[in-house]
């Protein structure tokens, strides 16, 4: 954290040297990062999400603890929601 802000997590590579690492910095900074270091760029080979940040929040959550999915079932069923869940 940078005082109360998030950082956002970067993988990088070195375009000479095929060196790999990872920066958190703020998304306010990041562009002037790389202008200041041009040997450096975005390594999109690992992607813009881990496994663990997709997916549908239902299915991971009972996936992990599955005494949820009984919990969510009896949630719909006692009002309050219109919407229709599906598990």
């Amino acid at each position: 954290m940078y005082g109360d802000l998030i950082l956002a997590i970067y993988p990088i590579i070195n375009k000479e040297t095929g060196e790999k690492k990872i920066i958190q910095m703020s998304v306010h900074d990041i562009q002037q990062w790389y202008e200041e270091n041009p040997q450096w760029q975005r390594d999109w080979s690992e992607g813009c999400a881990s496994p663990g940040e997709v997916g549908d929040w239902k299915n991971r959550l009972t996936n992990k603890h599955p005494g949820w999915g009984e919990i969510l079932k009896k949630a719909d069923k006692s009002g309050g929601s219109k919407s229709k869940m599906q598990y």
